[in-house]
């Protein structure tokens, strides 16, 4: 499947409360959007997006972004090493 399917609906990303705590917990982060940062790091030319099942995979920065393919719900981030 080609990443620009998610990219050109990037503004479908979202997030549910729990997301957004599982995300802030995973990366350890202080941001309070953590919807952009996110966006921000699937827009970045050097992330890497593909796609396995039913989600979008994106990591960039030793981190990895799930997204839901058809909800475009971000599942969870968490920091790859």
């Amino acid at each position: 499947m080609n990443k620009k399917v998610l990219l050109s609906n990037i503004d479908k990303v979202h997030t549910t409360e729990m997301g957004i705590d599982r995300i802030k917990r995973n990366l350890k982060l202080d941001t309070i959007d953590v919807v952009t940062y996110c966006k921000n790091k699937v827009l970045d030319k050097n992330c890497n997006i593909y796609k396995q099942g039913k989600n979008w995979y994106c990591e960039i920065d030793n981190i990895k972004i799930t997204i839901n393919s058809s909800s475009y719900t971000i599942i969870t981030a968490h920091a790859i090493h």
